[in-house]
């Protein structure tokens, strides 16, 4: 292969590639005194935020988690409370309903004892009223009978005489 058809750039002298080597040696002693270490010390500084802001996610999904347990916790009890506050309540109104039951039942028996108590009552005055009125009746209705069997002085002492003759018949069999 002939090197000497190639282009220059392809197949550099010995003194461009001299003053190549030195510019690129004095361009990388440079780079290496002040820009490497600029470099390096920007990534470094880079890994150091990221680092932290790593620990810091971290730690804030810590936090988070505790705070979502103790949500849980609080919820948890919140619902205990709840459960608590209903069965209490449940018990007050039953308790409420027993009472009022009660009540109404002694208010029942007491009306009932009470209307039983005016009921007798009231048929004791009927019967009174009804036996009064009876007795009334009877007397009237005897005192006609006596006055039509009666009317004459003849039936009056045969009247007399039969009641004296029961009642001697009545002392005598006492």
């Amino acid at each position: 292969m002939d090197f000497s058809k190639l282009p220059a750039i392809l197949t550099p002298d010995l003194g461009l590639l001299f003053w190549m080597l030195l510019a690129f040696a004095v361009i990388f002693f440079v780079l290496a005194k002040y820009g490497f270490p600029a470099i390096t010390n920007m990534v470094e500084e880079r890994k150091k935020y990221i680092d932290e802001s790593l620990k810091k996610a971290h730690e804030a999904s810590e936090r988070l988690e505790n705070i979502k347990q103790e949500g849980e916790a609080i919820l948890q009890e919140a619902r205990e409370k709840q459960a608590q506050i209903l069965k209490e309540a449940a018990e007050t109104r039953e308790a409420i309903v027993e009472k009022a039951q009660e009540k109404a039942r002694e208010e029942s028996s007491r009306l009932l004892e009470d209307a039983r108590i005016q009921i007798v009552a009231e048929k004791q005055n009927a019967i009174r009223d009804i036996r009064s009125q009876v007795a009334e009746l009877s007397v009237q209705i005897a005192e006609k009978i006596l006055r039509n069997k009666l009317s004459t002085d003849a039936a009056q002492m045969e009247m007399i005489d039969r009641l004296l003759d029961e009642i001697s018949v009545d002392n005598n069999k006492a």
